[in-house]
């Protein structure tokens, strides 16, 4: 799963193929068909895992009760993401950088939806709180995701490090986006 992982984000989905895969990983091609029907349920699995991780760091900084305001659980959250693109690069671009709509199955579907639902609940959070500009809560999360994205591929392309000077500029400019 490792190799297709890296196989996925360095060469893309379409031009990884299941042959590859496992003459990379050193495993006989049947062997990958043993456990997934195919190399779109291999992608999936892949994917929802990080989509897993990525909702889980969400819901672990909104129940952070010493994180408090909705500013303050959004930066633990993109400082997750980036500590994530830093150290696990090829979960982060495959979950939140990559652009695999057309093959994504209904249950990997659900588990975005799963991880912009939570990353709205902080959000909405910040709207209570009187933080959050006027509108529908999913455009703002979206928007703060977006502009966080930037720093993401930075450091997935390793141009930046997590403590770099434009990951800090890009979380303050990612709240400003989205902030009363």
């Amino acid at each position: 799963m490792r190799t297709a992982l890296e196989l996925f984000t360095t060469l893309g989905y379409h031009d990884t193929t299941t042959a590859l895969i496992a003459r990379k990983a050193g495993i006989a091609e049947g062997t990958i068909y043993r456990h997934f029907t195919s190399k779109q349920q291999l992608v999936n699995e892949l994917y929802r895992a990080a989509q897993r991780w990525a909702t889980k760091l969400v819901q672990d900084a909104a129940h952070d009760r010493d994180a408090g305001a909705a500013r303050a659980q959004l930066t633990a959250i993109a400082h997750g993401l980036i500590e994530g693109a830093a150290h696990e690069t090829a979960v982060v671009k495959l979950g939140l950088l990559e652009r695999l709509d057309g093959v994504l199955d209904d249950e990997s579907r659900r588990t975005r939806r799963d991880f912009q639902v939570a990353l709205e609940r902080v959000v909405a959070e910040g709207k209570a709180q009187n933080a959050v500009r006027a509108g529908a809560v999913e455009i703002w999360a979206a928007v703060w995701l977006a502009t966080l994205s930037h720093a993401l591929e930075k450091v997935v392309a390793g141009d930046w490090k997590p403590p770099d000077t434009g990951v800090r500029l890009i979380i303050d400019a990612a709240w400003r986006a989205i902030s009363v």
